[in-house]
């Protein structure tokens, strides 16, 4: 009877034994699966790439899935090209696959060739590869080792991601662990992370008809809300001008729709009323998902609205004047230390009198390395670039609209007077030459108003008599402008850095009472917003303009370059800001009368200009 117990434990046990050794093997969906061979083209030099062929001559393949307008995509290249230059020498072969319907042959290979990847860059027709894969995103990388099993699958590191940009280096780099530790022998350990980036563009099979379709309804809502920005040329990175552009992109529409991410506005809706509010209304989001959830129908192209006709090279129209620097910079590939130094550039429009400027709009040479730029008008009186009201003319940022005023309202720029451009550029590992220019459109007749801009930014801080500590994960900056005549606000700009976590504008009348204007409650520096007031706001004498900031300088900030330092004002991206810019006219002062009152538009605590100097 023993014996037969015995047998029996025995039995059990190697079953149970069994049963934990087939958990074990359990192929899962990042590490274990087999990854079938492909055979596919180059398009660039028509090569064929065969994984197996690859497989046999090298220990591990590195698969990464590529598109060619994505931005995370192409934030990343520098970093695979480096990556491949760090484990070519170790038998690694990378290997790009771009799966994206929209994609032609034609485009891939332009891509690849435009930014110097250096591996082969297959074209995966009909996305087979991406589904046998599985893979989601651009960019989405595999490590597949030498006997064709996927050890790894996930991001390339995590310095870019939705919404931040580690100004320094990625916290872990993920795709170069995974390799280390497959040429090492050893278990890959962590098999699996989460990818951020657009959605690869499948191959769909649209419905023809649906109550909801893109000729009815879809195509008027892009035009309405999206095309201004997502055309090809415009700051947006890919177009959505024509139905195979939506259907492209449904599965990434979906998403940013969904999240709120698209399009891109950051004001408390609870505060103001803006000419600019890009938000979605409640029934074009809903209009826009249930025609991607009831299979993107087409419909019938005589529904079709005319085509939005957009100025063509210039969003403010074609110039009456276009003003260059006169010689192009050199922007390495690499920053020195300390960030490439701000340029000032002087260039004398010749004006022999007065010009009023209603339009003005800042077309960057090299718009990759060109953070912003600003134009800055020079008089006698002030000899550098300074943020006194009325020196500022235009500026261009990621986000920023150019100058447009209406009948009756512009900016002068005065007899005799030179525009400094101020450029900030932030080099991505490719040289580039810039030669950035301002496109101005003169008003007609002398305007009703005279439009100023004029910052609010905190002494002490300005100073750099004061810091935010490191780690404060809320630390508060505030200052205020103090209107010594009626007045009229346009618009609001809220500028910070990367610590930059919200941002408020209020009036604090002359009796006590506050009103907020505009509230940012999770700023954004990847976007940098003006929001124009829907009608001018009257602003009595007396009255303050408080502007409240705080700022995240902990290391809870995945934008933060380095939450062990205290940070002072500065001009670089890593150093910090806070400035309320703000655009206005005085109610009594006469623009044929250039300077009435002058010393009454400047905030009592404004510094003197020379303490001033630049602001962004």
């Amino acid at each position: 009877m023993r014996f037969y117990l015995c047998l029996f434990s025995l039995l059990l046990l190697l079953g149970i034994l069994a049963g934990l050794a087939t958990l074990r093997i359990k192929p899962t969906r990042a590490e274990g699966r087999k990854a079938a061979d492909f055979c596919l083209q180059d398009p660039r030099d028509q090569g064929m790439v065969a994984l197996s062929d690859l497989l046999e001559k090298n220990k591990a393949v590195v698969l990464v899935f590529l598109g060619t307008e994505c931005v995370l995509n192409n934030q990343f290249l520098p970093v695979l090209i480096e990556l491949h230059k760090e484990y070519s020498s170790k038998r690694v072969a990378f290997v790009g696959i771009n799966s994206n319907s929209q994609d032609s042959r034609e485009r891939v290979a332009a891509h690849a060739r435009q930014n110097a990847i250096p591996f082969p860059v297959v074209k995966d027709v009909g996305n087979k590869v991406a589904d046998q894969l599985d893979a989601r995103r651009t960019p989405e990388a595999f490590v597949v080792d030498s006997s064709g099993i996927i050890r790894y699958q996930g991001r390339i590191d995590d310095q870019f991601g939705i919404g931040y940009n580690r100004a320094g280096k990625p916290t872990r780099r993920d795709l170069a662990i995974a390799l280390d530790e497959v040429l090492a022998g050893k278990t890959v350990s962590v098999p699996r992370t989460e990818v951020s980036g657009c959605c690869i563009g499948r191959v769909a099979q649209p419905k023809e008809e649906g109550q909801i379709t893109y000729a009815k309804q879809v195509s008027r809502i892009l035009q309405k809300n999206c095309q201004e920005c997502h055309r090809p040329g415009q700051v947006a990175p890919m177009s959505l001008l024509t139905f195979d552009d939506a259907l492209a992109w449904s599965d990434t529409i979906r998403e940013v729709i969904s999240e709120g991410r698209m399009p891109p506005w950051r004001a408390d809706p609870r505060y103001g009323q803006f000419s600019n509010d890009r938000r979605l209304s409640k029934e074009d989001k809903e209009t826009l998902l249930a025609w991607i959830d009831n299979g993107t129908p087409r419909g019938d192209d005589k529904d079709l609205p005319p085509p939005r006709h957009f100025p063509e090279g210039w969003k403010i129209g074609t110039p009456d004047l276009i003003i260059q620097m006169p010689n192009p910079f050199e922007v390495p590939a690499k920053a020195p230390e300390g960030g490439v130094p701000y340029q000032y550039i002087t260039v004398d429009p010749g004006f022999k009198e007065d010009r009023w400027v209603q339009r003005a709009e800042v077309h960057p040479g090299a718009p990759s390395v060109v953070h912003h730029a600003i134009v800055f008008i020079q008089t006698e009186k002030i000899d550098y670039p300074t943020p006194m009201p009325g020196a500022l003319l235009v500026g261009a940022a990621p986000g920023e609209t150019p100058l447009d005023l209406p009948d009756g309202f512009a900016k002068k720029i005065p007899a005799g007077a030179k525009l400094i451009f101020q450029m900030h550029y932030t080099p991505n590992g490719k040289a580039q030459r810039d030669q950035t220019s301002v496109g101005l459109i003169f008003a007609k007749k002398p305007p009703r108003h005279s439009v100023m801009t004029a910052p609010i930014c905190n002494l002490k801080f300005f100073s750099l008599l004061d810091r935010i500590p490191a780690g404060a994960d809320n630390y508060k900056i505030e200052d205020e402008y103090i209107f010594r005549h009626d007045a009229h606000l346009l618009s609001l700009a809220p500028h910070m850095h990367l610590r930059g976590k919200d941002f408020l504008y209020e009036v604090i009348y002359p009796d006590g009472k506050k009103e907020t204007l505009l509230s940012v409650p999770h700023y954004d520096f990847w976007w940098q917003a003006t929001y124009f007031l829907a009608k001018p706001f009257a602003i009595p004498k007396g009255a303050k303009l408080h502007c409240v900031a705080h700022f995240d300088n902990s290391a809870k900030n995945p934008n933060n370059p380095d939450p062990t330092k205290n940070v002072y004002w500065g001009y670089q991206t890593w150093e910090e800001m806070m400035v309320g810019w703000f655009d206005y006219y005085q109610d009594d002062e006469n623009p044929e009368q250039p300077g009435k009152d002058k010393k009454s538009s400047v905030s009592s605590n404004d510094p003197t200009e020379k303490e001033r100097g630049d602001t962004q």
